[in-house]
């Protein structure tokens, strides 16, 4: 049963996206991440996920601190040939973020999905964002993988507008009263209380997730890996 909701929210937000969507968006079900990341972020850049970065560059700012409301670009792999890009949902701490992507999890079985509001670890040496590690659904846990990003684009002031306005409408349709896709941090990390409430949770769940936040927020603790 828990499956076959999780397979309903998947869809249910996907089809929320779509019937609000501004003109030119697919009606598809399947979501690719880029796209998705248009829709959400009001960045208005087009093309592979890979070259979202250097896209960027004189079009918009871009940087190595979280914000909400930025894409977070990731670099490609021999597994993830065309890179990925994700929207920051929510900051937590300055190495803890929640984002809100597309077809990153098989969700039920099955890709192009929408996660909101998961789970992403800054674990890199330096604490620059240059190396993160992504909730995967099907784990039902932080993934395995370190995953290298170039950093963080930053929405202007079109952007936002663009963003919110999309926002708006999708808040009143079903993926307003859906359960996220992605809720894995519900017992752990509840989204819209502050820093210090998420630590206060965090620190009395025994999961990795909890173990990897306290690890990545301590300054004097060697970095989670």
């Amino acid at each position: 049963m828990r499956k076959r909701t999780r397979t309903l929210v998947g869809s249910l937000a996907a089809a929320a996206f779509v019937a609000f969507a501004p003109a030119g968006a697919i009606a598809d079900t399947y979501w690719q991440c880029v796209p998705f990341a248009r829709l959400i972020s009001g960045i208005q850049i087009f093309g592979d996920a890979r070259t979202w970065w250097g896209q960027a560059v004189g079009k918009y700012e871009t940087g190595f601190v979280p914000r909400a409301g930025a894409v977070l670009c990731f670099k490609p792999t021999s597994r993830m040939r065309l890179g990925h890009v994700a929207v920051v949902s929510q900051v937590l701490t300055d190495r803890v973020v929640q984002i809100t992507h597309a077809n990153w999890s098989p969700i039920g079985g099955s890709r192009g999905k929408v996660e909101q509001d998961v789970t992403v670890i800054d674990v890199s040496p330096e604490g620059d964002w240059s190396e993160v590690k992504v909730w995967y659904d099907p784990n039902r846990d932080l993934g395995g993988s370190t995953y290298a990003v170039h950093g963080f684009i930053y929405p202007d002031a079109t952007a936002r507008v663009l963003a919110a306005t999309g926002m708006s409408k999708v808040q009143n349709g079903a993926i307003a009263v859906a359960q996220s896709a992605a809720s894995q941090m519900a017992n752990a990390v509840r989204p819209g209380q502050g820093p210090m409430s998420v630590l206060s949770q965090a620190a009395d769940s025994t999961d990795r997730i909890a173990a990897l936040i306290a690890a990545a927020t301590r300054p004097d603790a060697p970095t989670a890996r």
